[in-house]
């Protein structure tokens, strides 16, 4: 039985695989710091130094001040972040948008490849059988 897992384990498609979700991993960490430190700081600027996550509306009746941050209400008890839920959409909107415009340009990379001209193939046995026959017929 050791065996029979260690050959599943050490399997090209499971190494495969797991290359994938570590690249896979890094690649979300890249996109996210795109979007929370370039994207987002530029809509903020757009939009006056607007900043959705901090709304929200307190489900439970509290005697104290409202809070003023999602963290700390969440604390306070029931609360519903609509705030949090735009930004969180707002960001897939972007990671969507830049993920099509790089799976657009692979796209375009590979018709390139392909559009390109290659060399031409290498003649099969048959082809170079006839040759030397025409050349030796020639030769006569």
């Amino acid at each position: 039985m050791l065996k029979e897992f260690r050959e599943f384990a050490l399997k090209g498609n499971v190494v495969d695989l797991a290359i994938g979700v570590i690249i896979g991993a890094a690649f979300g960490k890249i996109v996210d710091s795109l979007v929370g430190d370039v994207f987002m700081p530029i809509i903020g600027a757009l939009t006056g130094g607007l900043d959705f996550s901090n709304y929200f509306v307190l489900l439970k009746g509290s005697t104290a001040a409202a809070p003023q941050t999602y963290a700390k209400a969440k604390e306070v008890g029931a609360t519903l972040g609509y705030g949090q839920f735009i930004t969180v959409a707002i960001n897939f909107i972007i990671i969507a948008f830049i993920l099509f415009l790089a799976v657009k340009g692979m796209n375009r990379l590979k018709k390139a490849e392909a559009a390109a001209p290659s060399a031409p193939p290498e003649p099969t046995r048959t082809e170079l059988l006839l040759t030397e026959i025409r050349d030796l017929l020639k030769a006569k």
